[in-house]
């Protein structure tokens, strides 16, 4: 039962365009359509309606005793960290360090940009998370990249490539990356194996990448416009106010794995920056709420597919293991594949390897491949015709990258 729900769930995912779409043409029944044209409500819908199974079939007990086994760490993780990466001082703070970069770099402005963000932000993640750079990066790219004039198909592109660097670029420490942190305590890897394993790999993808697309998109790119979200330029932000606010970003992410502290200085920077309002633009909590609760459906769903996902995994070569994981990834989250590959006894180290590259290398083709891409496709669909991303654009999109991702993990 759970499996079918998750695939009607799949199956509503790449439908979520199309259900946009529909809402214009029925305006009678646009809330509802809107509603469930929203990509990050699909999981948690699909939840609930699961979880209602659950109490019909096993009784309301089971149902609310399941709910409360699962971990949601993550989904308030990236709640709270994509609300802090995306107030008006840490994004100013980027941008002021991107403007000095591109000043040095031989190209106009705005294609320096969307390169150095492309290319820098990704890798960056490896020390902010994941989550934290797919915010940033999203924002930035905005005002560049997402503009109603560039062509529907540099957008998709430039998607994909985001994704796809995003999911690899985390991979140069042991805490970054969400596949990475799921089997780095049970194998014992630590920051040192990831970037000698892993993260020069990276980065050699994610080089390519973004020089590539950049290439590609370069005649479609003008001046960047102001950040899409609100904000009052005409109190500049003291360089106090920006400590504090990159202060919280960092402790936030250095509590990552302890929601009880992480909330709680989340809580202390919603009081913060309304004790200094005049220097902040609207918090993006929406967003962060939405992104988190979708995640948190894809717990409660991915919880019940084990019984299927390991004996697939484990029943794999290494090498069949790679392209195995890489097409998984599409249809379930990479972090839930790592978790069930950790638990296979007597795995080789180089099947380990091959489940985690597989994973990382397969989180940009889909929403629900990676935990930051959500968050991505909240912060940007704005920018794409009705404000839907379709799935099936995002998975062409991402092809090329996920590609040159896969030929650095397997032949480097």
């Amino acid at each position: 039962m759970a499996a079918a729900v998750f695939a009607i769930a799949l199956v509503h995912t790449f439908a979520a365009s199309a259900i946009e779409h529909l809402a214009h043409r029925y305006p009678r029944h646009a809330g509802l359509l809107h509603l469930l044209g929203e990509v990050e409500v699909v999981f948690g819908f699909w939840a609930f309606v699961l979880l209602g199974l659950m109490a019909l079939v096993q009784g309301p007990a089971s149902a609310v005793t399941y709910a409360e086994s699962r971990q949601y760490t993550e989904p308030l993780f990236v709640f709270a960290v994509m609300v802090v990466a995306a107030s008006r001082p840490v994004l100013e703070a980027v941008t002021s360090v991107l403007q000095a970069l591109c000043g040095v770099l031989p190209l106009r402005r705005p294609v320096a940009q969307a390169w150095l963000v492309l290319a820098g932000v990704p890798l960056l993640g490896s020390l902010i998370t994941e989550p934290a750079a797919m915010t940033i990066a999203a924002l930035t790219l905005a005002g560049t990249v997402f503009r109603p004039e560039v062509p529907v198909r540099h957008k998709y592109a430039a998607l994909g490539v985001l994704f796809v660097n995003v999911s690899i670029g985390g991979t140069l420490t042991s805490y970054a990356a969400p596949p990475v942190l799921m089997v780095a305590g049970a194998w014992q890897w630590d920051s040192a194996f990831m970037l000698s394993h892993f993260g020069w790999k990276a980065a050699v993808a994610v080089l390519i990448n973004a020089t590539v697309l950049v290439a590609f998109i370069k005649g479609s790119l003008q001046e960047p416009e102001a950040p899409r979200t609100p904000r009052d330029l005409s109190v500049p932000v003291p360089w106090v106010v920006t400590a504090v606010h990159l202060g919280f970003l960092a402790a936030v992410v250095l509590m990552a794995h302890h929601p009880v502290i992480f909330m709680g200085l989340f809580m202390m920077f919603l009081g913060y920056t309304q004790a200094y309002s005049r220097f902040q633009s609207p918090l993006i909590i929406k967003e962060g709420l939405l992104v988190g609760f979708f995640l948190a459906g894809l717990v409660v769903l991915g919880g019940l597919q084990q019984w299927w996902l390991q004996p697939l995994v484990s029943g794999l070569s290494p090498t069949a293991l790679f392209v195995g994981a890489t097409a998984l990834t599409a249809i379930t989250d990479n972090a839930a594949l790592t978790y069930l590959g950790s638990l296979i006894e007597g795995i080789s180290d180089s099947a380990k390897y091959m489940l985690v590259a597989g994973a990382v290398t397969g989180g940009g083709l889909t929403v629900i491949a990676n935990a930051p891409n959500p968050a991505g496709v909240a912060l940007l669909r704005s920018g794409f015709p009705d404000g839907a991303i379709s799935a099936g654009g995002l998975l062409l999109g991402a092809l090329a990258p996920t590609l040159v991702a896969a030929l650095a993990f397997f032949f480097l």
